[in-house]
This record gives C-alpha cells, structure tokens and sequence, in this order.
C-alpha cells in the first residue's frame, strides 16, 4: 500500500501534501473521491484527523473550493508543484471563463479544465488557464513549435482538421503555449495575436505584452483615448507613424463588428483580424525596431497609470515565476518525511482553539474565515 499514492517511482508524492489535502476536505466538509480510501493513505488520514477536529461545524463547500481541492489532488497524485499563497479557490475564480477560449464553445461545469499551460512549470499563480478538457487534452505537453507544426497539418488536410482540431484552434494553442515560452525578442514580435491572454496569465515576452495591450485598447469603449496616450509615449514620430498605420489596419475589424457586439463576440473578431497578412505586416514594422528594455519601460509606464487607468500588472523576472518550480521541471519537492510521519497543518492548533469554545454555544454552521 506505501506506494499506492505515489506519483511514480522515482518522484513519490508528499505524504504531507496528502495529508493537508485530506484535512482541507474535512475541513470543508466533503468526502475525499472514494479511489483514497486505503488504509495507510496520507490523505485518509488527514481527512480523518480533520473530522475529529471539525466534526459537523466546516466551511462550506462552493464549486470554486472543491475544483480548488481537486486541482490539488490532482497536482499531487502526479508530483507537481502546487503554489498554494496565490492559487486559491478565489483565484480559480478569477480565471473562470464561460467559453473554452481555444474551442469558442460554451463551457459546461463538467467539461470545464483548469491547467499549467507551461508544462515545465507547476500549478502555480500566472501559469493556469481555463479550457475545454478536449483542449486541454490535445495540448498535453506540446511545445509551441509542435503546435504550429500541427496548425500547418490541419491546414493541409482535405477537412481542414488533425486530430479533432482546425488549423485555427491549434494556433490558438500554440499562441497560448507562447506566452510562457520565453522567446528571442525577434521571433516572439512575429508570432501573430491568434489569441488574447486568459486573465491573470503572465506574458513572459515584453513585446507580446505590448501586443495584447494595443489589441485590447482597441476593443474598449474609451480604448481610443488611451491609445492617443500611449502614442506619445513612444520614442519618436517614426515609430508613432508606424503605431497609426498598425491602427489603420486593425481598427476596422473592430467597426465591423460593431460596438455593440458581445465582449466575447469582439474578442474573437480582434483575434481573428491577426491572420490578415496587412494586419502582421503592419505590426513587424512597429515591433522590430523597439527593444525588449524599451518595451518593458513602457510598459511600466502604462502600469503606473500613464493612460489613465491600469490594465497593466507587472512583475520583475524572477517574481514572473515565483512558485512555478522551473528549476524541478514542475515537480514538487522530493518529499522529506515518511507517510507515518506527517504532521497536522500549521492551522490545525488555531483551528482547534476556535472549535474548542464552540462546541458550547450557538453556531451558525460554518467556521470563521
């Protein structure tokens, strides 16, 4: 039974992390999946230990906790990394999307996959997304050049498909996959917007930052006023000129579609738009002479509120992975302790100093945050 739970032979999981996983359940009140009910399973145990401690008065249980639960689950049956300070239940929440951004189709709960999309790195702030599982699945741990090299199968097939996928739906993939792909400046500026950013996805590249930016300007409401801003921030009439022609070439697509069209509905349009070669064109020719320390300064620029409101977030080098466990290729630490050895969670003594008066007064059903 000791290596029921592991995730292979050479990486076993953390009996600790199962055991924490197994206690937060309890703590929520919900059964762990019947697969880890063993006897000497770290996470039975945690469940069982935290039973004790919460009985009937647990947290409650909303669809953002137990996906948040089974993404641990799920990061630790596998030895993957999990950066437990930022990826939170409300977290999760802030990436949720009600249509898979690679499929266009709505998303149904079930249907609906959280995961890394650097497969090198592990579960961590900046690196999730949300799409389809069928997405997510014909993603697995492709790199960007296999994705664009699978885009130009699809697109040589007589129906247009390779496995299961269009040629436009595996280069969203891959532009998706390019975002956290650091890349030499000269080929991420030539990499066309095939898909806007998720929310809360770091964008290791600068100049597909500024790409994003200057895309998503466009298809706001009051985005022209803070385009005429970030023209002024450029270096010199040169490149404004340049910055005015790419504008020309992408702003119609957006009139087209109309103001009123739905965000998403928008949203693909201005996605779409980066497959017209005019558009491409016009883009290369404003990006190649910016540098990636200008871009990044503009950047920061437009951070600090310089087109008058912030849409801008920006983290240093190292702070962009922080907790992404590079270094282990996304594994989670080997771990230190054996499974008959691990501890309650540094919460437990609080949780238990707040149960303890409780069991003798009134209570609503739910523990305070």
């Amino acid at each position: 039974m000791e290596t029921a739970f592991s995730a292979s032979a050479s990486h076993p999981a953390d009996p600790q992390t199962g055991f924490d996983i197994g206690w937060d359940h309890a703590r929520h009140g919900l059964l762990p999946p019947p697969a880890q009910w063993f006897d000497g399973n770290p996470l039975q145990q945690g469940w069982q230990a935290g039973r004790a401690c919460f009985g009937e008065r647990t947290l409650g249980a909303s669809p953002r906790v137990r996906r948040w639960l089974a993404l641990r689950l799920h990061a630790w049956q596998r030895g993957r990394a999990f950066e437990l300070a930022e990826v939170t239940p409300h977290y999760l929440g802030q990436i949720e999307v009600d249509l898979c951004p690679v499929l266009r189709q709505p998303l149904q709960p079930a249907e609906a996959s959280v995961d890394r999309v650097c497969d090198g790195a592990g579960y961590a702030a900046g690196n999730l997304a949300m799409m389809s599982a069928f997405a997510n699945r014909a993603k697995g741990a492709s790199g960007l050049g296999l994705l664009l090299r699978r885009a130009q199968r699809a697109a040589h097939t007589a129906d247009g498909r390779f496995e299961g996928l269009d040629a436009a739906a595996w280069l969203r993939l891959a532009t998706l996959v390019s975002f956290v792909t650091p890349l030499p400046h000269e080929q991420a500026l030539c990499l066309p917007l095939h898909l806007l950013p998720p929310n809360r996805l770091r964008l290791l590249n600068p100049v597909q930052g500024l790409q994003a930016l200057i895309t998503r300007e466009i298809g706001r409401p009051d985005g022209t006023r803070r385009l005429r801003a970030l023209s002024a921030l450029l270096p010199d009439a040169a490149v404004r000129l340049d910055f005015h022609r790419f504008l020309s070439a992408l702003l119609p697509r957006c009139i087209e579609a109309g103001r009123d069209a739905r965000p998403w509905a928008l949203r693909h349009v201005l996605e779409d738009a980066w497959s017209d070669t005019l558009v491409q064109r016009c883009w290369r020719r404003l990006a190649l002479p910016l540098t990636p320390l200008l871009i990044e300064k503009l950047l920061q620029r437009c951070a600090a509120g310089a087109l008058g409101v912030a849409h801008v977030l920006l983290h240093e080098d190292r702070a962009a992975t922080e907790g992404w466990a590079l270094e282990r290729g996304g594994l989670a630490p080997r771990p230190v302790v054996r499974a008959s050895a691990v501890r309650l969670p540094r919460a437990a003594v609080a949780d238990r100093a707040r149960i303890a008066p409780l069991r003798t007064s009134s209570f609503d059903g739910h523990l305070p945050a």
